[in-house]
């Protein structure tokens, strides 16, 4: 331990007046920093722009997803993360690193390090959580605590997770969906789908490839998600279009076409099929007392509030009566002191939905 790490830890003993707690959100398609008592301060995109020869950083964030596919060969814009987990282990600590600091401002160099709790896949491997405890601790943190991203979700959306009731939460993100039952401060019976956001990217791609002949970048997939995509037709009964320009597959030459919401919602049709398949499948494995109040209770689903779920309107009868229709969605906030809940069980009204996403979705199960 250095003198300077010596000194943090001493102050931070005396009632981490000077010190912050922070809660991370590492995901696949972005990151979500929370600060105790501001909430959510922090929402980028989990990518960084590096030069090729040297490996230097050269941005993160937005800034760096900007350069996706429009960086010359010196330079690369990369997602550190693969299905939830770190694949490259220096770059996302350096993203980390950056996104600390953009998050909390070290103004005296003995000011206390912050603690920090990060989401984790459910499936992770020992190795997977080491390697993110150790890219926490080596980007700043004085302290760093691995919490499972559906039990951050249900207490972020203030299920009864400590009472002998069962919870279900099904946590859709950019690279894996989360679904786990929760009972007694618990996960009693959980898994992890690498399939989600960037999946429906990709098959919005295909689709349009094989559709309508034309190549689209990832950026614009996931643009086309956001403003059109859906399961169900819309409640108002009115579909929509979008022009979007992309490459002319037997030609390769620049050209614009009007997409319909249909074809978005048939491109999504397979990869939602397979997330309601994987959450029958769970819930097979919950034993009936469990399930039963699962059956009453609902199930709650979360993740990105511009990604994934936004496009899950009608995601229940499309996708093979698994749900019935959303209700109300609504904030949450990062409040108390991190450490001190996660010594009681529970982060005091505490961490954020969606791993650290702000919004959740409860939707009942039929």
């Amino acid at each position: 331990m250095s003198f300077m790490d010596f000194i943090s830890n001493l102050f931070g003993g005396f009632g981490g007046a000077s010190s912050c707690d922070l809660a991370i959100d590492l995901g696949t398609a972005n990151t979500l920093v929370a600060v105790t008592g501001q909430g959510v301060v922090l929402n980028e995109p989990s990518v960084v722009a590096i030069e090729r020869s040297t490996h230097r950083v050269l941005a993160v964030g937005h800034e760096a997803k900007q350069m996706i596919n429009h960086t010359p060969d010196a330079f690369s814009a990369e997602h550190p993360l693969r299905d939830g987990v770190v694949a490259d282990y220096d770059v996302t600590e350096a993203m980390l690193s950056a996104f600390i600091n953009k998050a909390i401002e070290r103004r005296y160099p003995w000011q206390p390090k912050p603690r920090i709790v990060i989401c984790i896949p459910c499936g992770a491997t020992s190795v997977e959580k080491r390697a993110v405890f150790e890219a926490a601790i080596q980007s700043g943190a004085r302290q760093a605590y691995l919490i499972e991203e559906p039990m951050a979700a249900a207490m972020g959306a203030d299920l009864p997770v400590t009472e002998p009731t069962g919870s279900m939460v099904v946590d859709i993100g950019g690279g894996t969906t989360e679904v786990a039952v929760i009972s007694l401060g618990g996960i009693v019976t959980s898994s992890s789908l690498r399939i989600a956001g960037n999946k429906m990217d990709e098959a919005i791609a295909m689709h349009l490839r094989d559709l309508l002949g034309i190549k689209v970048g990832e950026r614009t997939a996931e643009i086309i998600k956001i403003k059109i995509g859906s399961i169900l037709p819309f409640e108002d009964g009115r579909e929509k279009d979008m022009i979007i320009s992309g490459q002319d597959v037997i030609t390769e030459q620049p050209r614009e076409v009007t997409i319909q919401s249909e074809d978005v919602r048939a491109a999504l049709q397979p990869p939602i099929e397979e997330m309601v398949v994987h959450i029958k499948e769970t819930f097979k494995k919950t034993n009936p007392d469990l399930a039963s109040d699962i059956i009453s209770n609902g199930i709650l689903l979360t993740g990105e509030r511009d990604g994934p779920y936004q496009c899950c309107h009608g995601l229940p009868e499309s996708a093979g009566d698994a749900f019935c229709s959303q209700a109300d969605a609504y904030a949450l906030q990062v409040k108390g002191d991190v450490y001190k809940a996660l010594c009681a069980g529970r982060l005091s009204g505490a961490l954020v939905s969606g791993g650290l996403s702000s919004y959740a979705l409860q939707a009942a199960f039929v």
